[in-house]
């Protein structure tokens, strides 16, 4: 009806409240018109939709043998339906907890089976997993009525994000304030509201999909609040208490003057032999922010402050799992290699650079013998990882590899959008240094000294 495609929200079907709920937030999503595919699993079933993205497997019988065997018979059926690669989660847990992408057959059955024992007798949902799109968030204020966008966020690596977006067309986000503003009114929301979107290529036109919608404050806020100079909390606060938008004299949204660039912050030089590759499940212990006229050292800065060294000289070893990544790397590659850093890397993927004439040293894989990558790690002779997953786990080779780099201390990227960003700052950073500014200045009047 509403042409809109939704993932995110399923309800309890033994809980009458909650599939009301639902059903609200399914035709809220129709009101606010967001253009995509069809919406997804019981949502569709509950608001006139079509199709079929997600199950929604609830743990019947608690714990026992028997009763997680069946749940993991029917958790095999819909899983067939849906396809890979899937997500699957518990219902009702905070910062991703035991949420996994699976990719085969065997992950499936390993982390479902650990979904259903975390989730405590609560949903388990699998989703269809969109692929290489683009993750978005977006804060926005209502008052009953007008609404603000106060920031839109694309993430651009393997944990950044920036404002304003730089990887988005100016019509995708002003398709994305329109479907977040509509979703704001459409729910009556009064304060905070966060949604999470996803913008995917499809036959040659990009999609916008709603992952989530949180009518509450996001962890983004200060970010938001510090990237565009608007006091999001306080004017969310008077809100919430009765002064509306326009009577704080707010009828339009914050232009940020700068690029700003979010990094989380994590802690796997404490935990020696984990495999660092980032998943749903949010793993950050705080979090840092560059700040610049270009996005390429706003990142720089964001990776300095987030303690990731990106060399300037030396050797950097590429290592990419799929056919379409080894393509992306070529283009790196010869960047890299124009910027004069040596380049190493396993044979399929020397073999991608070689045809494209960049000369790339052939290292051996680890059990393939010696020497291999840990070797040239042990012996400082590698000075940035380029590694893709193919596997997840301290045991699997990249595994090892990703945590060896910790050990060693060698940044070690996982992904291409956060390849394609480092290699941007380290472009940028030939040609311009880093500077500071004190926030007096950014922001005149908005900061006030303490006591004394």
């Amino acid at each position: 009806e509403g042409g809109a495609a939704v993932l995110g929200g399923l309800p309890d079907p033994g809980d009458p409240g909650k599939v009301i709920l639902v059903a609200a937030f399914g035709k809220a999503v129709i009101a606010a018109g967001v253009k995509a595919g069809v919406f997804i699993g019981a949502i569709a079933r509950l608001c006139g939709g079509g199709g079929g993205g997600r199950a929604n497997l609830a743990q019947a019988g608690g714990r026992d043998g028997a009763a997680l065997d069946g749940a993991l018979e029917q958790a095999r059926r819909e899983v067939a339906r849906i396809g890979y690669p899937s997500l699957v989660r518990p219902s009702f847990v905070l910062g991703g907890r035991a949420m996994e992408i699976c990719y085969d057959q065997s992950q499936f059955e390993r982390y479902v089976a650990e979904a259903f024992v975390v989730a405590q007798g609560q949903p388990v949902l699998i989703d269809r997993f969109l692929e290489d799109a683009i993750e978005v968030d977006v804060d926005c204020i209502c008052d009953g009525r007008d609404v603000i966008v106060a920031g839109v966020m694309d993430h651009s690596g393997d944990s950044a994000c920036c404002i304003p977006p730089h990887s988005l067309s100016t019509e995708m986000i002003a398709e994305i304030k329109a479907a977040a503003t509509g979703l704001a009114q459409s729910l009556g929301v009064v304060g905070l509201m966060n949604v999470q979107f996803a913008v995917k290529k499809e036959d040659g036109a990009q999609s916008l999909y709603v992952i989530e919608v949180n009518p509450r404050a996001s962890r983004t806020v200060p970010f938001v609040a510090k990237a565009t100079g608007l006091p999001v909390a306080k004017v969310a606060v008077k809100v919430m208490a009765g002064t509306s938008l326009a009577e704080q004299g707010i009828d339009a949204d914050p232009v940020p003057v700068h690029v700003s660039v979010k990094e989380s912050v994590f802690p796997f030089v404490k935990f020696a032999g984990v495999d660092i590759v980032l998943g749903p499940e949010m793993r950050s212990t705080g979090e840092v922010m560059g700040v610049s006229d270009r996005f390429s050292i706003a990142f720089a800065k964001s990776q300095v402050a987030a303690g990731i060294l990106l060399p300037e000289k030396g050797r950097i070893f590429l290592s990419v799992a799929s056919v379409q990544a080894k393509e992306s790397m070529v283009g790196l590659a010869k960047r890299l290699a124009a910027l004069g850093f040596e380049l190493i890397a396993t044979s399929g993927t020397a073999r991608e650079l070689s045809a494209a004439g960049i000369p790339v040293e052939v290292v051996k894989k680890l059990q393939e013998g010696h020497p291999n990558l840990i070797d040239h790690l042990i012996d400082g002779r590698v000075q940035l990882i380029f590694n893709t997953p193919r596997g997840k786990g301290a045991r699997t080779d990249e595994g090892r590899i990703r945590a060896a780099s910790v050990l060693y201390g060698v940044p070690c990227i996982t992904t291409l959008p956060a390849a394609e960003a480092c290699v941007r700052a380290m472009e940028a950073m030939r040609t311009e240094t880093l500077s500071v500014q004190p926030i007096q200045d950014r922001f005149p009047g908005e900061v006030h000294a303490g006591p004394g």
